[in-house]
């Protein structure tokens, strides 16, 4: 069974930054799929669908490796 989370994603403004974070979020065990909302000067929506739930510190670190932050 899938499980499907949404996280709020700050500071992301074109392309790129859908890219680095679909990337990063992508490398953590079990994610089947990355969909991001872009919204250019407020808070993007990224949708992770994966095998388990994640721990919210892992998609943390990778949303920071990407070089964003979470909101909250």
């Amino acid at each position: 069974m899938n499980s499907t989370a949404s996280y709020q994603v700050i500071g992301m403004t074109c392309g790129h930054c859908v890219t680095a974070v679909t990337q990063e979020v992508s490398r953590l065990d079990g994610v089947r799929q990355v969909d991001v909302d872009l919204r250019p000067g407020e808070i993007s929506l990224v949708t992770v669908v994966s095998d388990d739930p994640l721990p919210p510190e892992a998609v943390r670190e990778a949303v920071d490796e990407a070089g964003y932050r979470l909101a909250g």
